[in-house]
Order: C-alpha cells, then sequence, then structure tokens
C-alpha cells in the first residue's frame, strides 16, 4: 500500500504541478494557479500519515516506509527547485517569457551553483534521515529496524558524494576555454 501511495503522490506531484501551471499560464489565472501549486505539500503530509498510522498497527518497518521517507526528504529538499525549474521552462515556452537562466559554467559562479545544488540535496538527505530516525523512535525496540537504518546508511552516502562532487569544484574550478576568456589588459 505504501508503495502505491508514493507512485500515486509522484503522479499527483506532477499533475498538480502541471495544472497549476496551466492556470497560471495559459488560462491567466494566476492566483488559482499558485492556488493549486500550494497543494503540493498535502500530498507529503498525507503520505506521512499513512506511512505512521501503518507503522502504529504493526507493520514490520521495512524498505516501503524508507522510501516513503526519502520520498517526503526528497521532496522538501528538491520540490521548490523543481517547481521553479518547470515554471521557468512553462513560461518561456507557452507565456512568451524569457528563456530560463543556464546555470554558469565556469570559475567561482559554477563553484557556487555546486554547493547550492549539493545543499538542496543534503537538505533532503537530512529530512529523510530525520523522518527515518523518528520512525525508528515510533516503532521502538520491539520492531526490526534494520531496513530503516540502511536507508539512513544510503543517505550518508547521498551527502559524502554531493559534499565530494561541490568540493571538487572548490579544489579544481573548471576554467573557460581561452576563446571565451576576456583579453588581459595591459595599463601603459
Amino acid at each position: 500500500m505504501i508503495v502505491t501511495l508514493i507512485v500515486i503522490c509522484e503522479v499527483a506531484f506532477w499533475v498538480l504541478l502541471v495544472g497549476g501551471l496551466a492556470l497560471r499560464y495559459l488560462a491567466k489565472m494566476p492566483r488559482l494557479g499558485a492556488g493549486v501549486l500550494l497543494c503540493e505539500p498535502l500530498l507529503e503530509v498525507i503520505l506521512l500519515v499513512v506511512t505512521a498510522i501503518d507503522l502504529k498497527n504493526g507493520a514490520e518497518p521495512d524498505w516501503k516506509h524508507g522510501l516513503a521517507a526519502v520520498y517526503i526528504g526528497f521532496t522538501v529538499g528538491l520540490g521548490h527547485q523543481t517547481i521553479t525549474w518547470v515554471d521557468a521552462r512553462f513560461a518561456h515556452r507557452f507565456a512568451s517569457g524569457p528563456p530560463p537562466v543556464r546555470p554558469p559554467k565556469y570559475g567561482t559562479a559554477r563553484m557556487l551553483h555546486e554547493w547550492r545544488t549539493a545543499a538542496r540535496w543534503i537538505t533532503a538527505a537530512v529530512v529523510a534521515i530525520g523522518l527515518l530516525q523518528a520512525a525508528i523512535w515510533y516503532v521502538g525496540g520491539d520492531g526490526d529496524v534494520g531496513s530503516l537504518r540502511s536507508w539512513q546508511e544510503k543517505m550518508l552516502f547521498l551527502i559524502g558524494i554531493n559534499v565530494i562532487i561541490a568540493g571538487s569544484y572548490t579544489l579544481f574550478p573548471k576554467k573557460a576555454p581561452v576563446a571565451e576568456r576576456e583579453p588581459v589588459r595591459v595599463k601603459r
């Protein structure tokens, strides 16, 4: 049941997103579109409540409960950015909006972009770890929580990967090709 609900939440996320943006840009109803977009967090609340009820009713905590926590964490950490990304492309394509801003390619700007991206992924992982820990405490010492701990380890691994990627752009910044660099001006 939990996996089905996760799939339903994911489909509903995209339906609400497209519906909200269609109302906002195609139907020229920005307030109603914003209202539809604000319903997005309700999906995660429903998933959280159903998962807690399932555990309270004696279900053995397993990978499905862990997946629910990870899904909620990812929505918290990455949901806003996903909506912003899709909104910019939808506005450009259907409402004559400006072209979406591309991420920087080189130097400090790219490094900062990578750290912001890592921060979103780390936020998602930390929220998931917190929800998983809450589920472990909720189940107590009576249940087998090995699968939930396994999800926590995966989230720690995800944090490490993101720190390594962002750190690599700090230690080894990507430089623009010579043809794209500004010429050096010599003062006379």
